[in-house]
């Protein structure tokens, strides 16, 4: 009985799979072409739930108007765009087992992955350098430990490769470093098992850390926790900086009454580093941080915190807090150039920011569309 649930979600989700690879990503709505009527204009891609039902996801201009679509058997969150910009891989918001891997500027078709028995995904992924190899962070419930995916989606189907133990408990992002040697994993320290859904299973002793694995082997070089007094400050979404280092963003699952730093900055040789939230801010944003980004010249750092309808600004260099946005819901950031961002919203929105000091504009606002967590630059 107690497996029945991971079971049957197994099932339904390979039923529900069965159909998507055989279709070339986008096919028969015409909307393929429409992606290379753009030109080189910058394009963004995010999951969505719509409010008819069903849930995808949507390629975007910037000028938040969608150009194409496709459907997702679940809910989508995080997407990883290969470096050549040719493809990227949608992974289903955790606990799934499903990912997509799609080359929207041509006629190949989507391939699907399906997570490995006792295994399922956490909703992030990224690529190789060469964009033949995706990492994907993903659970091993029944043993209560993170590990990466490793996968080879070159050929007309994907195969995967192995995996790499993550050294942590519930790994949700994974970044490649500048130089395509180093995964760098967050691990949020968080215990789940399908069978138990979403549920939360070990608050009171969990341990977030970031690590720094190679590449080619999975072996550790680094690993960095925070003080075991911030230890249910549960780190989840990252971005880098020019220089190489990872800005996390936490989750905290301790009393509503406290407020910890959210923010940190790791490097592979030094302590991490937290940053202190305004005063008058780090009651309002619930705890929260729900992206991370940063601009296309990594000197501006986005953190958004949607429970508390603010997205937050930093100087990359400095470590400076440099303001905020009030967006109800504001979730989705992503970069358009070295100064400006899109932010996506629940509501179905996606606003426009030039500059930190200046109010947002909402660019559109999709009918019957709500996007998910994470919006991220495909084509900039």
């Amino acid at each position: 009985m107690a497996t029945r649930p991971a079971e049957f979600s197994r099932r339904g989700f390979l039923s529900a799979l069965g159909g998507l690879a055989a279709f070339p990503a986008f096919a028969g709505s015409g909307l393929g072409a429409s992606l290379l009527s753009t030109s080189d204009a910058p394009l963004f891609a995010s999951a969505f739930k719509k409010s008819a039902g069903g849930y995808g996801v949507a390629v975007l201009d910037d000028l938040g108007q969608i150009q194409a679509e496709i459907s997702l058997p679940g809910r989508g969150h995080g997407i990883a765009v290969s470096e050549t910009r040719e493809c990227f891989a949608a992974f289903a918001r955790r606990p799934g087992i499903f990912a997509v891997v799609a080359w929207p500027f041509s006629g190949r078709p989507m391939q699907t992955i399906v997570a490995a028995p006792g295994r399922h995904y956490y909703g992030h992924g990224c690529f190789a350098k060469d964009g033949r190899i995706l990492y994907a962070v993903e659970n091993d419930y029944e043993a209560a430990r993170g590990v990466v995916g490793v996968y080879d989606v070159s050929g007309e189907t994907t195969a995967r490769l192995g995996e790499f133990d993550s050294h942590g408990i519930g790994p949700h992002e994974v970044l490649l470093s500048p130089d395509g040697n180093v995964l760098i994993v967050a691990n949020g320290g968080i215990e789940t098992h399908p069978d138990h859904g979403r549920e939360k299973l070990n608050l009171e002793t969990m341990s977030p850390s970031v690590v720094f694995l190679d590449v080619k082997t999975g072996d550790l070089l680094a690993e960095h926790r925070l003080d075991s007094s911030l230890h249910q400050l549960s780190l989840r979404h990252m971005a880098l900086d020019g220089t190489g280092r990872a800005w996390a963003g936490g989750q905290f699952q301790g009393s509503k009454t406290d407020t910890p730093p959210l923010v940190a900055i790791i490097s592979r040789d030094e302590a991490p580093v937290l940053l202190d939230l305004p005063e008058k801010l780090a009651g309002q944003l619930e705890n929260y941080i729900g992206s991370v980004t940063a601009t296309t010249d990594q000197n501006v750092i986005a953190t958004s915190a949607p429970r508390g309808g603010k997205t937050l600004f930093w100087s990359a260099e400095t470590g400076d807090y440099l303001g905020y946005q009030n967006i109800a819901d504001g979730c989705g950031v992503a970069p358009i150039d070295q100064g400006s961002f899109l932010i996506s919203d629940g509501n179905g929105g996606v606003s426009y920011l030039s500059d930190p000091g200046e109010r947002a504009e909402i660019l559109a606002r999709p009918a019957g569309f709500a996007w998910d967590n994470h919006m991220t630059a495909f084509r900039i």
